[in-house]
């Protein structure tokens, strides 16, 4: 280990300290012209610091942070390890209802948040007895007003804090953060990560992006990843923020700062491809483009490269490996691949039939060992997927070719096998995005009586009104892939339904289809168990104005709400919908959103979304 942190500590509260002894008066971070320096980093580091020691001790409280791109996300980060606690980055995007899973599931006991934030915030504030400090960070503006002059402002806070407060002295695996998965196969998961986790991946970053103190990274993410923020801390090299959506203002900045380094999600790279001003952007200061947060597709990466010179690059990683794992470095990279373990990391696939390891070119799970691999999950219900010898069962599937490049191909809940081949609904999702004439696109499994499954799609076109034309994309498709990916039946539908954060829910969809082709109903049942913040009469009257919205949404059946003869402050509502896809499409919607608000306000709810397996009508 004292090789790979090549003289850093490997506590995560010292990070920042080591940089700012180092390099004091470099410039550390950046956001719309005002400069911050590691110096003065460090400062306002300490007096978070002795604000939270001062609340909470150095009993490893957990601190919640979530804010848009701003110097103060760091400076809370690092404050609350710093003071003895426990950091826990969250999506400033979550809705109320995840927002309240999170901070109870986690036993914060405090937020710090941004505008936007606090303001959902407020609305579940009500059932969260456990939070005990809420206070806004970043710049209070016409975008983020905050209306409640009552509430505590970070700059404030430390205003009035002291400046120095009494080492904490960690040991190296003592737990320093907590964060949580994105849920796509389950509820989220809170992953306990430790100092040397954290620090250690901090240095993995950087040495895998060539990072130094010379280097300028760009971050035009939505929000701050604390991978990007603490590899650039550990190099001491200076962060350009940029919070703004427009990929191009972040091309220009990129340009006026000399970036050396340029981190943008695939969606916004997108954009910027097919940006009518991309013929006269230029980054010549710059060594790489890479992409985060999900995966990019190669001719995309391919456009962009081509236009600036420059390699597009993609890593991988997981909350449960601090995360970074592997990065394609540029001057050695291949589209299409996510690139070569980090230093001191090791991967393997194996057989998902009996976990054999696999050769390269072979697809299995991917399992990965390494320093950065977590301590485990906070919530022992969910058991451990690290084994007795360090491998960390990933849940996803993919292959190593023969240069060690490992290659994505799925999830293990989604891929399917036909005729002992496996199959990757994804990988036919990209063949279809090929295609303009396919504006969306979902892949399933269908059982067949021979091969065991086979592959379904259900298609958005680019022209609604020519469904003749799904046959013929269905046969360009077919004839360029091999026959156990050949997709052997098709449905045109308007559109496909998301989640917040983007994903389409595979899982419900194929439910509701198979449910289908059983002969059966694609209905599904949402089960909501709410326990009372409030009177009882004060939530009926809440839940009776939810539930005349309902009534009039597409795909809502029927509901009925019962209240516990063991506890009174307990009802249970069972609703019943046409199928997965209109329950999702209402609940996204900013109507259903406003009732939750209302509903979250008296009672805290546990959702749970069931597929019908039988149903009897009652006459």
């Amino acid at each position: 280990m004292p090789d790979l942190l090549g003289g850093l500590p490997a506590r995560a509260d010292l990070l920042l300290r080591a940089a700012a002894r180092r390099s004091g008066d470099h410039s550390a971070l950046v956001l719309d012209g005002d400069t911050v320096t590691y110096a003065r980093l460090d400062a306002a580091v300490d007096r978070c610091a002795a604000l939270l020691r001062e609340r909470f001790g150095a009993g490893r409280a957990v601190v919640a942070i979530g804010a848009d791109l701003h110097p103060d996300v760091v400076i809370a980060y690092h404050g609350v390890l710093r003071s003895g606690n426990l950091a826990l980055p969250v999506v400033p995007l979550l809705r109320e209802q995840q927002l309240q899973y999170v901070l109870e599931k986690s036993g914060a006991r405090a937020a710090l948040v941004g505008a936007q934030l606090y303001e959902r915030l407020r609305r579940i504030q009500g059932g969260l007895p456990g939070l005990e400090l809420v206070a806004v960070l970043g710049e209070n503006s016409d975008e983020n007003p905050v209306d409640d002059r009552q509430v505590p402002r970070f700059a404030d806070l430390l205003d009035a804090a002291g400046s120095g407060v009494p080492e904490h002295r960690a040991a190296p695996d003592e737990p320093a953060a907590l964060h949580f998965t994105s849920g796509t196969t389950g509820m989220p998961k809170a992953v306990v990560l430790s100092h040397r986790n954290v620090t250690v991946n901090a240095v993995q970053t950087a040495r895998a992006h060539s990072l130094d103190r010379t280097s300028v990274t760009l971050v035009h993410f939505p929000s701050y990843h604390p991978m990007h923020m603490n590899s650039a801390l550990a190099a001491a090299a200076t962060q350009v923020l940029v919070p703004g959506p427009d990929p191009v203002e972040a091309i220009d900045l990129a340009r006026a700062h000399t970036a050396s380094h340029v981190y943008m999600l695939p969606a916004r790279l997108a954009q910027l491809a097919a940006h009518p001003r991309l013929s006269e952007l230029r980054l010549p200061g710059a060594r790489m483009i890479a992409s985060g947060g999900s995966a990019l597709a190669p001719a995309l990466a391919d456009t962009l490269s081509k236009h600036f010179g420059l390699p597009v690059v993609q890593g991988y990683g997981l909350a449960e490996t601090s995360p970074l794992t592997h990065f394609d470095r540029p001057g050695d990279h291949r589209p299409g691949s996510v690139g070569t373990p980090v230093e001191g990391t090791e991967h393997r696939v194996v057989s998902l039939d009996d976990g054999a390891v696999l050769p390269p070119g072979e697809n299995g799970e991917i399992q990965l060992r390494g320093p950065q691999v977590m301590q485990g999950y906070l919530d022992g219900e969910h058991g451990q997927p690290v084994n007795a010898d360090g491998w960390l069962a990933t849940g996803d599937v993919g292959r190593i070719d023969s240069d060690g490049r490992l290659h994505l191909t799925d999830r293990i809940k989604d891929v399917f096998k036909c005729d002992n081949w496996l199959v990757s609904p994804t990988e036919i999702e990209v063949a279809l995005a090929e295609d303009p004439t396919v504006a969306d696109s979902v892949v399933i499994d269908r059982p067949h009586p021979v091969s065991g499954a086979v592959a379904h799609a259900l298609l958005v076109l680019t022209d609604p009104g020519s469904p003749e034309e799904a046959e013929r994309i269905i046969g360009r498709l077919n004839a360029r892939l091999p026959y156990y990916k050949h997709v052997h039946s098709h449905e045109v539908v308007a559109r496909l339904p998301r989640t917040p954060n983007g994903k389409i829910p595979r899982r419900e969809l194929r439910a509701s289809f198979h449910a289908r082709l059983d002969g059966g109903s694609p209905m599904v049942i949402l089960i909501n168990e709410f326990i009372l913040t409030s009177a009882p009469e004060e939530f009926e009257k809440v839940f009776e104005a939810s539930s005349v919205y309902m009534r009039t949404q597409p795909g809502f059946i029927d509901h009925t709400l019962v209240r516990s003869l063991t506890n009174p402050n307990v009802y249970t509502n069972i609703a019943r919908w046409e199928d997965a896809a209109a329950h999702i499409q209402v609940v996204q919607s900013d109507g259903f959103q406003e009732h939750i608000r209302e509903l979250t306000s008296v009672a805290k709810a546990t959702p749970q979304l069931h597929t019908v397996v039988s149903h009897v009508e009652c006459g």
